[in-house]
Formats: structure tokens, sequence, C-alpha cells
């Protein structure tokens, strides 16, 4: 029999001294007590694994629960009506349990500091209920060493708690979470265990730490935009940076302004599933790259992890199919309106709901195609078209009767047809995060025009390189924005966090 067990009544659970509620009018002084409940909670549960890997005996069941914020405002008094969050709607009691403070530190004081101005309230930091698994308080990359044997006759869950998939979902930025009668109402369009399960699937899917994520993301489905991107990022790096502070590779593999080489020559033996580049900037205002691949399942699957990070915009730059006779290859799309056949996210948004297109993020991506390509007003027509973009989950579409998606493309007014633009958008939609997709047709399938092996060399090698250089510069004017105008109304519904 193994000694180190000893049956356990549900009262054997040993946690960290409990913590006094604090009121707080300085978000600063707010952020930093959240920091420090955070890290001794931690501690206590990392130290405590440690104890018990090196042959402890178990005494106890181990326990440590997420810090909280909440507010409490009694009247309906109206704010800033042209702000979209940063208030609540109605007087109750809000709170949000809260996780990697550090890596929130920005984001947690700028909404806590709406917060006071807006309802003249203080903020209240606590400890919640909610326990944090022992997986996600080892944070990213996190290397544990532990005997194998030294969990294999008590099973790690009746000692410590694990993720609870039971209580991590997207309730909350559905708009389907109804709180309990006497229950507070969130804070934050997600908990600290889903932000947590998000932050280990992005280090596990871009081989980068969240980190290194900026606030303005490309996404692209295919490698050649991304050795563009690194190209472009290196040759800035040596001159010198240009406003940005260092380039991050997967693998978390940094190039400093200066150097045309990374500080380590470390590499990684394979890219991840979909490998992440950071071109970071002073308070994330820099660019992330991301190659999703194929499909509006890795469009989904990214962009449901990369939401948690809060970015003020997302774009999409790939490739499509022109639909139309008078598009030619190398062409650019920028749509202005979604036709959803990839399926994966009709239980979470269902297919009536329209996703509307940015006015600011449509201004920004064709002001960008005029100044990079030279085409201005009416001439601008001659390389771009604005319409419906059709995605769809079955790349091989074509192989089938054709009467069916041609007739719904044809109702649609769809001009372009891809895997994951629509998802891409929806999903900005869902989660508040403003979203725009510019395209390039790269064959007419309906047309009869494919490419053949030479003309895609030579497709690629033209516009591939202009087609990112729209990208950046459109995110960039996004960026120079105020975030305010940005992160406009048009995507909150009737009942909304204040958290952004």
């Amino acid at each position: 029999m193994n000694k180190r067990i000893s049956p356990l009544s549900p009262l054997d659970i040993s946690s960290p001294s409990p913590f006094q509620p604090e009121s707080f009018d300085d978000p600063a002084k707010a952020v930093e007590t959240l920091t420090a409940l955070y890290e001794r909670n931690t501690a206590f549960l990392i130290e405590s694994f440690t104890e018990l890997a090196q042959g402890a005996p178990i005494a106890s069941r181990y326990r440590a629960f997420y810090p909280q914020v909440s507010i409490e405002t009694t009247s309906f008094g109206h704010v800033d009506s042209r702000l979209s969050y940063g208030h609540v709607t109605a007087p109750g009691i809000y709170t949000t349990t809260v996780t990697r403070p550090k890596l929130f530190k920005h984001y947690l004081k700028e909404q806590l500091s709406l917060l006071m101005k807006s309802h003249n309230v203080p903020v209240i930091v606590s400890e919640s209920t909610t326990p944090i698994p022992l997986h996600f308080a080892f944070g990213e990359g996190a290397h544990v060493e532990a005997s194998a044997s030294a969990f294999v006759d008590v099973p790690m869950r009746d000692i410590f708690d694990t993720p609870d998939l039971n209580t991590t979902d997207d309730e909350i930025a559905n708009g389907e979470y109804i709180p309990p009668p006497g229950e507070p109402s969130p804070l934050a369009p997600f908990t600290a265990q889903r932000i947590d399960y998000s932050l280990a699937r992005l280090s596990h899917y871009t081989a980068t730490h969240a980190e290194h994520f900026q606030n303005f993301v490309l996404f692209t489905n295919y490698q050649f935009y991304i050795d563009e991107f690194c190209n472009w990022a290196r040759k800035l790096m040596a001159e010198g940076g240009d406003g940005y502070t260092a380039f991050v590779e997967p693998g978390n593999i940094v190039t400093l302004p200066g150097s045309n080489v990374p500080e380590t020559d470390a590499t990684l033996a394979r890219l991840p599933q979909m490998p992440a580049y950071h071109l970071k900037k002073k308070g994330h205002a820099g660019i992330t790259m991301i190659n999703i691949g194929v499909g509006p399942s890795n469009a989904k699957t990214i962009t449901d992890h990369v939401a948690v990070l809060r970015p003020h915009a997302w774009l999409m730059l790939g490739h499509c199919a022109g639909l139309r006779n008078s598009q030619r290859l190398g062409d650019y799309v920028l749509a202005h309106a979604y036709m959803r056949e990839d399926h994966v996210l009709d239980d979470d948004l269902p297919v009536w709901v329209p996703i509307p297109a940015l006015a600011e993020v449509q201004v920004a991506l064709e002001a960008a195609v005029a100044e990079i390509t030279g085409y201005e007003g009416f001439e601008l027509k001659r390389i771009m078209r604005t319409g419906t973009v059709g995605t769809i989950d079955n790349r091989n579409w074509e192989l089938r009767d054709q009467r069916g998606p041609v007739k719904r493309l044809s109702q649609a007014r769809a001009i372009a047809l891809d895997m994951e633009s629509a998802t891409i958008a929806a999903n900005g939609f869902r989660f508040r995060v403003p979203y725009g997709t510019l395209l390039c047709v790269s064959d007419k399938p309906l047309h009869g025009e494919l490419k053949l092996p030479g003309m895609a060399t030579a497709f690629y090698r033209t516009q591939v390189n202009q087609h990112l250089q729209i990208g950046i510069r459109a995110v960039q004017k996004l960026a120079a924005m105020p975030k305010e105008a940005l992160h406009s109304r048009k995507l909150r519904s009737f009942f909304e966090t204040a958290f952004q």
C-alpha cells in the first residue's frame, strides 16, 4: 500500500490565508494589489506541487483562487454616450475574475480608470470563489520537472484543481449569460479561466508568448506573405527599427533594432501549426502576423484565442477565387459583406446575424490600396472591387453540381470566394474586435482561369509584396486613430460588459 495516500475529507483543503477585500480610488494601486494576490496564490500552488513531486506526503487538497475586481453603482445616471465601453448600463454589482495581471497591466488600468471616472465609485479587489487550475498557475512555456511516479496512485484531480471545461465558455461574449438571482453581473467579456485556456492554446499554436502579441493583427493563409513580412521586418530592424522595438519569431526568437541577426541562434526544429511573428512597438501598438493555414476551422480557432488579448483590430490578407468575368488575376477585393457557408460558428453566431462592414476599417484599407498602388478615385476600380465575399468549408466545391453554389453566390452578389474571411469577420463581430478583409484574386474557377505552375510563381512574386504593404499601411492608419473611434458602438449589443 502507498503510504503517501491518506483518506481526505472535503474539509481537508490547504489554501493561502484569506485575503480581505480592499477598496481603491487609484486604478494603478488596484492593479498592483491584483498582481500581488495573483502572484501569491499561484506561487502557493507551484510550491505545493513541487514539494509533492519531490516526495512530500499528501496531507490535504491544495487550492488557491483567482483574484477578482468589482464595482457597485446605484444610479441609472448617463455617462458619456459616445463611448462604447468603460461604463455599465444599470445599477448593480459587477465583477470579473482576473488572471495574468502583469500581462494585462495597462489594459486593466485603463478599464478601471474609465469605470471610476464614469460612475464616481471605487473598485473592490478581493479573492473570488473560482479556483486557479494547477496547469494555468505555471503559465506559458513552463517546463515542469516532476517524477512520473509522484501522482500514479493518486489522481492529480484529487489533489489540485484542474481546468474545468464546464465553466470555460463564451456565454458572456455570446450574450447568453444570465446571472443567477442575487449574483453580480459580468464586468468583462471573458473570465480568468477562459483567458488562461486561450493563452495556453496561443502558445501551443503559434510558438510565441502572449506578451509579444500586438494590438493590430494580420491573418494570412499563405507562407509567402509571412516570408515577405519577415524580410521587411528584419530590414527594418537592421536600419534601426523606425519606432518598432523588436521583431519576434516563433520560439520567442528576438531581433532588436540595429541588428540584422537574432539575440540567440536558437531555431525551432519545426514550425508550429499557426506560426506568429510580432513587430513590436511600445504599448503593444505594433503588428502581429499569423499564418493560419487553410480553412474556417483554423480561422475560428486562432481568433477564439487572440480575442482574449483584446486587440484593437484584425485584418485578413489572403487569396480568393474571383467570381466575376471582369476581374483579373491580381485584382483586389475589399469585402463589404460576407456570405457565411463556413458552418463553424453557427452555434455561436446564427447565420441570420448580419456582419456589417466597419467604416473606419474600410476607409483605412481603401486609402492604403490607393497609396501603395498609385490609383485614386474612379481609377481605383481598375484593380479593386468592393462587394460580398463568400466563405465556404468545402475547398473542392467546384467538383459538386455547381447549380446550387453558383446560384447562391449570384443571389448574394458575391465577387469572391475563400475559406477564412467570413469566419474571421464573424468572430470579430462576436468578440467586438474591429475587422476587415482585403483579398487578392488568384484564380477564376467559374471562368476556366486556373494558375499554371509558371503563372503561379510570377503571380506570387509580383503581387504578394504589394498586398502585404497595403495591409501594413492599413494597420498603421488604424493605429493612428483614437481607440474610442476604432472601438465604436456598432459592435456593442443591448447589454454589454464595461471592459473593452
